[in-house]
C-alpha cells in the first residue's frame, strides 16, 4: 500500500511543492509564497531571512536578490542554502536543502522586467545589507536613477537569480495530538534519483 496517498501522492515533489503553494494562496493573508532563506557565513554562524520564492521548476527553487547581498555572499561561499516553507493556512510546511548556482540569464531578465517600475528602480538604489545613512538618502537615490532610466530601466548587473537544486526536501502536514506526517525525499546529488522515507512526527 502506497502510505503517499492523498496531500502526499506523486512521484515528483516539484509538482508536489507548487501544488502546495498554490494551495496556500487560498488562504494566506500575505505572501504565500514566503520562504524562511538559511545560509552560513565563513564561520558557520548561521543567518536566515524572508524571501519570496518566484519560482518552482522541474529541478529547482527559484529566487532573486542582490548579488552583493550578504545572503548572496555567503551563498557564494558556501555554494549552498536551505530553506523552509510554512503556511499556517495549510498546517503544513517544506524543507528544502541543497547545492546552489546563479540564475543570471533570459529568465533573470524576464523576471525583473515583470516587476513594477518603481520595484526596478529599486533595484539599482539599494546597495543591499551595507550601512544606510538615511533613509533620505536612498530616497534621493531612487529620484536620481528614476530620471536616469525613466521608464525602462535595465536589469542590474548585480541583481539576478538564485537556484537551489536540492538534495532534500521534507513535506510535512499537521496531525491531531502532534502526530503529524513526514516524508523526506533524499538523493546524493541532483543527478541522481530519490529516495523517500516517511519520519517520526
Amino acid at each position: 500500500m502506497n502510505e503517499r496517498s492523498g496531500i502526499f501522492a506523486g512521484d515528483d515533489p516539484f509538482a508536489l511543492a507548487r501544488t502546495w503553494v498554490a494551495a496556500a494562496q487560498d488562504g494566506e493573508l500575505n505572501d504565500p509564497n514566503a520562504i524562511a532563506l538559511s545560509t552560513v557565513d565563513a564561520d558557520g554562524l548561521p543567518n536566515v531571512r524572508m524571501v519570496l520564492l518566484k519560482d518552482i521548476e522541474d529541478d529547482a527553487f527559484v529566487f532573486y536578490t542582490n548579488y552583493g547581498s550578504k545572503k548572496s555572499q555567503e551563498i557564494e561561499t558556501a555554494g549552498k542554502a536551505a530553506f523552509v516553507w510554512h503556511s499556517k493556512f495549510l498546517r503544513r510546511q517544506i524543507r528544502v536543502r541543497g547545492t546552489v548556482v546563479k540564475e543570471d540569464g533570459p529568465k533573470a531578465d524576464e523576471y525583473y522586467a515583470s516587476r513594477s517600475l518603481k520595484s526596478r528602480i529599486g533595484a539599482w538604489a539599494s546597495n543591499q545589507s551595507q550601512p544606510l545613512s538615511s533613509r533620505a538618502s536612498l530616497m534621493a537615490d531612487v529620484a536620481k536613477l528614476g530620471l536616469k532610466y525613466q521608464t525602462n530601466p535595465p536589469r542590474p548587473p548585480f541583481w539576478g537569480g538564485w537556484r537551489i537544486e536540492p538534495v532534500e526536501i521534507e513535506f510535512w502536514a499537521d496531525g491531531d495530538f502532534r502526530l503529524h506526517d513526514r516524508f523526506r525525499w533524499t538523493r546524493e546529488s541532483p543527478a541522481n534519483t530519490w529516495t523517500i522515507q516517511r519520519l517520526y512526527p
